[in-house]
């Protein structure tokens, strides 16, 4: 009895909190349990490697953009306004978000100055 309670609370419960997005089959006893949890533990364990990995990917692939991004944005502000960017400017490139690096190059057209392309009114 205290069994049969318990091998469905670890369904029902457990298994339902652990791997809510996973169907758990209807178990009658402990070997049973274990038996399906042997068996579906590994092809858990690949699945979440495989999205830990795609995450990692996903996460490298916006980091690279970004500093692209900002060497770009680096090599242009050279070009304009001279040969050597100050510290603070090489700061704010690298640690600034997707959508501040945008506009710094979209005013960097029109921008007289240096100062005119990181304007934080403008942002």
């Amino acid at each position: 009895m205290v069994r049969r309670a318990f091998t469905i609370w670890v369904r029902r419960v457990l298994l339902r909190r652990m791997v809510p997005a996973e169907v758990i089959p209807e178990v009658n006893d402990l070997e049973e349990v274990n038996a399906m949890l042997a068996e579906r533990v590994k092809q858990w364990t690949e699945d979440w490697k495989k999205e830990g990995i795609e995450k990692g990917r996903m996460e490298g692939r916006m980091e690279g953009r970004m500093e692209g991004q900002a060497a770009m944005l680096q090599l242009l502000l050279l070009q304009r306004f001279g040969s050597i960017l100050d510290q603070d400017v090489q700061e704010r490139l690298q640690n600034a978000r997707p959508e501040q690096l945008e506009n710094w190059a979209r005013r960097i057209l029109d921008a007289r100055g240096i100062d005119e392309v990181f304007a934080e009114e403008q942002e």
